[in-house]
């Protein structure tokens, strides 16, 4: 990374994304456009020193004068692994008396009924601070039973005596009447200051008590460590001298601020992956690529998501840790498979890979930080997929033999395996897992891969992909400049936003429908409120709208989507319902009665984003070739294969497979007979079935 002249004119904004065993950063020009990217490997103990040591980074090797800093956006896992890791708050949890125990009650589902060894996981508040307070209200919001207030002091008491550190306040109905919440938690703030303290009616209006309570639970629970970190990592980028405040992606792949990020730290829980589809969204968009399969390939995971006309799905909810969470997030699937997937043979002989990680510390053997057991990261170390000097352009030495013997003594050995067989396999078994992860959010939904490219990215997604799109049936691939940094460079294209909501439980008819418009109507003043708070002038606010229903008698709803043109005429919602119905479900159900459930905004503030540069690219294929290795692959075995560094390849010039791209973030696999070439915004466009 060479080093310019000072800037003094330019301003820049950068972003990072704290992962399992990388965090990365993406140092944006704004008035070029210019992108520059940096990894540095993560430090779980305490996330600052990684992020601090990036920017310190990026801010001497440009010549950047901190002042010069306009936006600082930032994803994270941190909520996520409190739960996974249960480090979260001593929580305690104030509901309507009889209901103390649907937290750990739950739904009667049964996912993996036949599974013996299966724990159903505990509740994250235990069932002796799961306090029962007499007060009801009734479906319609009516007061059936006043709150006892009496009651609420005498739980605070034990609370105190408890040590309790954070409190949830859930009441039955209290989406249709948060009275008695707002009043008991006016007690509880009261009694107990130093308390972190939130209710369903801010975190989650909805019906549904157990998700709504389990997503206020949760908040809480994550709550007073989150607050911490936010404060460590405003902290952090003050003392470098930027003056800006730190945003955050949030699930539904829009920014927060650090105020609203410790109100509503549940909302984080998909965050870093949340960004990526962001940025691959418009970055397809750009490119004229609208329909991506975005695969997202990390050191402990693999995230697969779907893009449709440039837009990423959405769902309502989802699980984090086997905890249910409900709230609008982008729709992503996350399986255990990652660099870091640890591969093992089970007490029947059979070959496993993942869900366990390596993680980043210990991380893989060939990282040499005291790693021991095999990982798929060894695994292409050991087929030549990967570089087996260094990584990281130089700044991660690879010990290459002691991951040859792993793989040898842990997985070959004991299948009466070769070396490569062994590997070879490890990488088959994980990408079976991510296929069928593919396959989840693609054809099990109705739609056709062929009408898609696989986006991938990810510091492993360019190891994968290639024999993934095969296996799928997927004939492009879609590898972003440094798509080891994507879900660094996605905040930077992400939009200031937060999702408002309304249950409104009506029949769709004309009596109703005035209803609806004023239950909008309510929401938008909200959201308006809020993108004020945030700053957003009305030039770049956007309300995007949608509505939840379904046929009465399901248990389930579906969106549509409006964005924001307003809510339509009764007539045309009934139309565009039927026909969201039949895309989910295959079939419609004209006469039966559609049912509103919940009305809901989207409230974005538009960010101003720099158009993506292009690149000039090397002169020739023969001056960007590096050298050349012998690789494994099914079809050859053993084959000399070019090694090549991304940034020298020439644009716009078609070469074929066997391939390896090297760059800083990621790898790059091309198989034999692949045809592959860059385009003028620096992307790998492969050619499947050439």
């Amino acid at each position: 990374m060479s080093t310019p002249s000072p800037q003094t004119a330019e301003k820049y904004r950068v972003s990072f994304d704290v992962g399992g065993t990388f965090t990365d950063f993406t140092l944006l020009a704004e008035s070029s456009g210019a992108l520059h990217y940096f990894k540095v490997p993560s430090t779980p103990h305490d996330p600052s020193v990684a992020i601090g040591e990036g920017i310190a980074h990026l801010l001497k090797a440009f010549a950047i004068a901190p002042s010069a800093m306009t936006h600082v956006g930032h994803g994270t896992t941190v909520a996520t692994n409190m739960v996974i890791e249960r480090r979260g708050a001593a929580t305690a949890l104030l509901t309507t008396k009889g209901f103390r125990d649907v937290l750990e009650i739950g739904r009667q589902t049964r996912p993996s009924l036949y599974d013996y060894n299966r724990v159903k996981p505990l509740p994250l508040v235990a069932r002796e601070l799961r306090l029962e307070i007499p007060e009801r209200i009734d479906a319609s919001g009516a007061v059936v039973e006043p709150l006892d207030a009496v009651a609420v002091e005498q739980a605070v008491q034990a609370m105190r005596e408890a040590g309790v550190q954070s409190v949830a306040i859930c009441f039955l109905h209290s989406y249709r009447n948060d009275a008695h919440e707002r009043e008991a938690a006016a007690i509880v703030r009261r009694l107990m200051p130093e308390a972190f303290v939130s209710v369903s009616a801010d975190i989650l209006p909805e019906f549904r008590e157990y998700e709504r309570m389990s997503t206020t639970a949760l908040n809480v629970y994550v709550g007073p460590r989150m607050a911490s970190y936010m404060a460590n990592l405003q902290k952090s980028v003050q003392a470098m001298g930027i003056s800006v405040e730190p945003s955050t992606v949030h699930s539904n792949g829009g920014l927060m601020s650090a105020q609203s990020v410790c109100e509503a730290p549940v909302r984080t829980c998909v965050s870093g992956p949340a960004a990526g589809v962001v940025g691959a969204a418009e970055l397809g968009r750009t490119i004229g690529m609208r329909n991506l399969i975005t695969f997202d390939v990390g050191g402990t995971s693999t995230d697969v998501s779907l893009i449709h006309d440039s837009r990423p799905l959405y769902t309502q909810g989802r699980l984090v840790a086997e905890h249910p969470v409900k709230t609008q997030m982008i729709d992503v699937h996350v399986i255990g498979a990652g660099g870091g997937s640890i591969g093992r043979v089970d007490e029947g002989g059979a070959l496993k890979v993942g869900p366990q990680s390596a993680g980043a510390v210990p991380g893989p053997v060939a990282y040499g930080r005291g790693g021991t057991v095999a990982t798929l990261t060894d695994a292409h170390v050991c087929l030549g997929r990967l570089d087996p000097v260094s990584l990281l352009d130089g700044r991660m030495k690879i010990y290459a033999a002691e991951a040859r013997e792993a793989v040898m003594e842990q997985i070959a050995r004991p299948l009466g395996l070769s070396l490569e067989e062994a590997a070879y396999g490890m990488l088959r078994i994980a990408n079976a897992n991510m296929g069928r992860a593919v396959r989840s959010v693609s054809t099990e939904r109705g739609y056709n891969v062929n009408e898609f490219a696989l986006c991938a990215f990810g510091g492993a997604g360019g190891l994968h992909a290639a024999e993934l799109a095969r296996d799928c049936g997927l004939s492009r691939i879609l590898i972003p400049q440094e798509p080891g940094t994507m879900c660094a460079r996605g905040i930077l294209l992400s939009d200031i936003s937060m999702d408002f909501v309304k249950t409104q439980m009506s029949v769709a008819d004309e009596a109703a429908w005035p209803q609806v418009g004023e239950a909008f109507e309510a929401l938008s003043g909200q959201a308006r409120q809020w993108l004020a708070k945030e700053g957003i002038e009305p030039a770049r606010q956007r309300l995007l709208q949608r509505i939840e229903a379904r046929y009465r008698g399901q248990n389930f709803e579906i969106v549509v989507d409006f964005e924001d043109r307003g809510l339509p005429p009764l007539q045309e919602f009934l139309a565009l319902f039927s026909a969201a119905h039949v895309r989910e479900y295959g079939y419609d159900a004209e006469a039966r009665a559609v049912e509103v459930v919940n009305c809901r905004i989207q409230a974005v503030g538009t960010v101003a984003r720099a158009p993506l540069a292009t690149i000039e690219g090397g002169p020739s294929l023969s001056g960007a070739r590096a050298g050349e290795r012998p690789v494994y692959f099914a079809e050859t075995g053993w084959t000399p294969t070019p090694v090549y560094k991304r940034h020298l390849l020439p644009v716009e010039q078609d070469f074929t497979g066997p391939a390896i791209v090297d760059e800083m973030s990621s790898t790059t696999v091309i198989l034999p007979g692949q045809q592959v070439r860059l385009d003028r915004f620096g992307n790998l466009c492969v050619n499947v079935k050439s």
